[in-house]
């Protein structure tokens, strides 16, 4: 607009009349005539240029001065009447001036005085300049995204309502996919003729499609112990706030019919990808059949697990097929490897000790050198009597060897195999999974996250007693080339002991089968006795322990250690057994200072409190009547607090179903 009002058309105009008149005059002196017919026609030319160029400017002006109108016009109604919110506030927070738009969306005739908190809690961060710029909050049931100018006091908001409905439908019709699996079908059904298996099959197919037409997804049956579920997010959270009532419903109706059958879930979710949704859904199920079955498990492409059910205890198998199949494997991968390193958990107990002694014995019995990894800095009470056993009684002592010694001998060709955990951070010494692509893993307790990565060989069953009951079955299938000795055998049977109570607890017929077998190759019932004796003084430990019980919930008791005492982990493992004996007592857990600086927590449970579950929220895990964990806390009252939360949200999750 600037160029039109300097009038920048006049300054040529101007060069040529100036160059006219000089013309006119040096014609006039040459030639009168010729002077005066170019004065003229030249003055008639600039006379029309002049007249156009103030035609123009006139012109221009209006337009200016109409278009000047016309914006500022459209600026005000704009400013007042824009679809989206402008609030000025001042120093103190409180609303200067708000424009139509605000006034509308907070349904007020004024805002003018009021603090701008009052509209939204969300608006606390974002006025003050320190905080965020940008937030999204809500104000009556709509969203707004609110923009903060801290340096000219105001706020933007604009209406973001649809937007976050478009969002929410899209993630909530997101697909998800689930394979449903009848853990003891094949168990079941064996033994049935056609019709009582057709009728079982019918029972088993009624309770899923009544459950798949209640909350509205797709279920097909795949084979006769396996279904395959198509849903959305929307009908996953609806199965989450039911926790997964199917798992109860498949074990109360089958149980009317004098069937015992459970029902294992794994559910992938969370991505748009069909594909890796299936492949989460099996790694799901997977990890759901190694904690036992009965539960439910979903996996998120970020590695997130969240679990339900888990309220029994797995169902013990009734056939031997599985350890003799894997028996069989493991003698395969002992015969094609150079040595055998057998390694269990930190501060390891008898049935670490047991088990590790068993394998060992394997590679024996395949004529292939075999060594125990033992941190014996870590050694303590009956573990401590055995290896003392062991050393004076035994010709294997000099096959214990240290973590170092473990990797100045191993080489590629070397097998390691991890006894009584599947947890890399609770193995002896982690340096050992770099030395050899060749890892197996034998272990009794449920599956959690943490896991040993790609190992060769897995043989997990939450069901068994103890690692040592695992062992002693997959000895009977190994080549007979070299005896069990009774020293072994005592190894391998104080394991079982110590880890059923001296047979009281999770124990099964395969745990007196394998009892028996090692009794028969000598396993000596006094040796274990006088191993697992106790002195005074730890007995006097337990007993102050125990005096420090508190209820927190009708039947589950807590204990705590003094802040200023480190407590041997064998010795709070004890204090919660003892626990659980006690009248009105359903499930224990004792809190208490380790040597290693954590704050450890035992936990024993009748079956009535998966004590599992309790564990896992606190980073740890177990069985449904035995677990543990270990945390970096400050003081005891701190992690008891944790676990006090932990207990009620499983108790209180629990009696919902």
């Amino acid at each position: 607009m600037g160029m039109f009002r300097k009038r920048m058309i006049r300054y040529p105009l101007l060069y040529v009349s100036i160059l006219s008149v000089v013309t006119a005059a040096l014609l006039c002196v040459v030639n009168i005539w010729m002077g005066l017919i170019y004065i003229g026609v030249a003055g008639v030319l600039l006379y029309y240029g002049w007249t156009v160029e103030k035609n123009i400017y006139v012109e221009t002006e209006k337009h200016i001065e109409s278009l000047s109108f016309r914006m500022k016009k459209v600026g005000e109604e704009a400013f007042l009447h824009m679809p989206f919110g402008i609030l000025l506030i001042d120093d103190e927070y409180k609303i200067e001036w708000a424009n139509p738009f605000m006034l509308k969306a907070t349904g007020a005739e004024s805002l003018i005085g009021e603090e701008v908190f009052q509209l939204s809690d969300g608006l606390v961060s974002i006025a003050k300049p320190e905080e965020l710029r940008e937030t999204t909050v809500t104000i009556e049931e709509r969203k707004y995204r609110v923009y903060s100018k801290p340096e000219e006091k105001l706020l933007y908001f604009f209406d973001i309502t649809e937007q976050v409905e478009i969002e929410t439908q899209y993630f909530a019709d997101r697909t998800v996919l689930a394979i449903l699996f009848i853990d003891n079908y094949d168990e079941i059904t064996q033994a049935m003729d056609d019709q009582a298996r057709s009728i079982t099959n019918s029972a088993v197919t009624s309770i899923v499609n009544e459950w798949a037409a209640e909350y509205g997804l797709f279920v097909k049956r795949v084979s006769s112990d396996r279904f395959l579920a198509v849903l959305n997010e929307s009908i996953l959270t609806e199965l989450e706030q039911g926790k997964f009532s199917i798992l109860d419903d498949m074990r109360e109706k089958t149980l009317q019919k004098n069937l015992s059958l459970t029902l294992s879930i794994g559910v992938g979710a969370g991505t748009p990808s069909l594909i890796e949704l299936g492949e989460l859904a099996q790694s799901s199920l997977d990890l759901v059949l190694g904690r036992g079955g009965d539960q439910v498990a979903i996996k998120q492409p970020d590695g997130k697990l969240r679990f339900y059910g888990g309220k029994t205890n797995p169902v013990e198998k009734r056939t031997r097929v599985r350890a003799r199949v894997i028996s069989h494997a493991l003698r395969d991968l002992i015969q094609e490897s150079d040595q055998v390193f057998v390694m269990g958990h930190k501060n390891p107990d008898m049935d670490s000790i047991g088990a590790a002694v068993g394998v060992r014995k394997m590679a024996e019995m395949n004529q292939i050198d075999g060594y125990v990894v033992l941190n014996f800095n870590e050694l303590n009470g009956s573990v401590q009597r055995l290896m003392d056993e062991i050393e004076s009684k035994s010709e294997f002592y000099d096959k214990f060897i240290s973590p170092d010694e473990a990797l100045s001998l191993m080489t590629q060709k070397s097998l390691l195999v991890i006894v009584d955990t599947h947890k890399p951070t609770m193995v002896i010494d982690s340096r050992l999974f770099n030395r050899t692509e060749k890892v197996v893993v034998i272990d009794h307790h449920r599956r959690g996250e943490e896991f040993i990565d790609s190992p060769t060989l897995v043989y997990m069953e939450p069901y068994a007693s103890s690692t040592a009951e695992l062992v002693t079955e997959l000895l009977e299938y190994q080549p007979k080339s070299a005896k069990v000795t009774s020293l072994e055998a005592t190894s391998l049977l104080s394991g079982i002991i110590v880890d059923t109570k001296s047979f009281t607890l999770r124990t099964g017929a395969r745990t007196f089968e394998a009892a028996s077998y090692l009794r028969t190759h000598g396993a000596d019932t006094i040796l274990i006795q006088r191993l697992l004796k106790e002195d005074v003084d730890t007995y006097i430990e337990r007993s102050k322990l125990v005096q420090t019980v508190k209820f927190v919930k009708p039947g589950i008791a807590v204990a705590c250690g003094e802040d200023s005492r480190i407590y041997d982990s064998v010795l709070i493992a004890q204090t919660a057994d003892i626990l659980l004996t006690m009248k009105d007592v359903s499930a224990s857990f004792v809190i208490a200072h380790r040597q290693d600086g954590l704050i450890g927590i035992s936990a024993r449970s009748l079956g009535e409190v998966n004590v599992q579950l309790v564990m896992e929220r606190l980073g740890g895990g177990g069985h449904l009547t035995n677990a543990a964990t270990q945390m970096e806390a400050n003081s005891i009252d701190e992690v008891k607090e944790y676990l006090t939360n932990a207990i009620i949200e499983i108790v209180e999750g629990s009696n919902e179903q």
